[in-house]
């Protein structure tokens, strides 16, 4: 007869993806519960799992089998939960994946913030502009920028970004301030690499959808170095508001030609599942949710599903 307090804790090695985060998660020491899953092991006289110094690999029958006993062991844990009446308080490691420069606009100190708010939780991130596995990488959560028809199915905007048109003080006292659009041709322009010759931006303005040909002598592949070349003075550019608008406040950054700009990519939370997120995810997404929101000056749809409360 299956022991289901195994199955149980079968369960959430796989989720953990190592027997010291299940442990630590279901606060029994690494070797009760390694010898745990060896007894499951034994009494289904099938290898459900490879183990090795690195990392853990779930054999044809494991996968099979946590297929099957995952959904059943979270309907028996939320029955548990209905007639216990308790909540649960944040813990555990939070994989957050996102864009290199998110960092940038997210700031630290809301980082300290929400470790201050929640003790029990640890946050890991993973930055990288290409987009994450998030099965394969083991993320719990992903902000990621663009379309999201083409993403997993559970998300939620957090906001929509405007693209403005910015230059530093020391630059324009020198080059002076464009008055039209159509100006902009005469000036040094930075944009992304790439695109060889000139560059045309599209920009809404009080005529509606207008374009203009630019150049410039400096061009980059990254959003963060553009901010840094512009602060710089090097010359005019097309920047996400939410990287931009500290620097406006502080004068470090002038907007030029305001009546122009554009919407630029969503900003949007992807979670690999809508089942049995855990507490510490649903705690991050939201507070960092009002901190974006907070910075965008607007408020946006509502971050993700909230965890049920018994």
């Amino acid at each position: 007869m299956l022991d289901l307090n195994e199955v149980r804790m079968f369960v959430q090695v796989v989720r953990a993806r190592s027997f010291a985060e299940a442990a630590r998660r279901l606060g029994v020491p690494p070797n009760t519960l390694s010898r745990r899953v060896r007894q499951l092991e034994a009494g289904l006289d099938t290898r459900l799992m490879q183990r090795s110094t690195r990392k853990l690999t779930l054999t044809a029958a494991g996968s099979a089998f946590f297929e099957r006993c995952a959904p059943a062991v979270d309907g028996v844990l939320d029955a548990g939960k209905d007639l216990a009446g308790g909540s649960q308080f944040a813990s555990g490691t939070v994989r957050i994946a996102a864009p290199a420069d998110f960092l940038d606009f997210f700031k630290i100190e809301w980082v300290v913030q929400f470790l201050e708010q929640h003790p029990k939780v640890r946050l890991d991130f993973v930055l990288n502009d290409a987009r994450a596995d998030l099965i394969g990488e083991a993320i719990d959560v992903a902000f990621r920028g663009g379309s999201v028809t083409d993403q997993q199915p559970v998300f939620r905007r957090l906001m929509t970004q405007s693209i403005q048109l910015v230059a530093s003080p020391a630059y324009l006292k020198t080059r002076g301030k464009p008055a039209t659009l159509q100006e902009l041709g005469r000036h040094d322009c930075l944009t992304a690499s790439g695109q060889p010759g000139l560059v045309t931006w599209t920009l809404h303005g009080p005529g509606g959808r207008e374009e203009v040909k630019v150049s410039g002598r400096f061009r980059a592949n990254s959003a963060r170095v553009l901010v840094t070349s512009c602060l710089a003075g090097l010359g005019i550019a097309l920047l996400p508001g939410v990287m931009i608008d500290a620097h406006i406040h502080a004068g470090r950054l002038v907007r030029v030609l305001p009546d122009y700009g554009r919407e630029g990519a969503d900003l949007n939370v992807i979670l690999p599942s809508s089942q049995q997120i855990p507490t510490a995810v649903s705690a991050f997404v939201e507070f960092a949710a009002g901190r974006l929101q907070s910075i965008i000056g607007r408020q946006a749809p509502m971050s993700v599903p909230k965890r049920r409360r018994r």
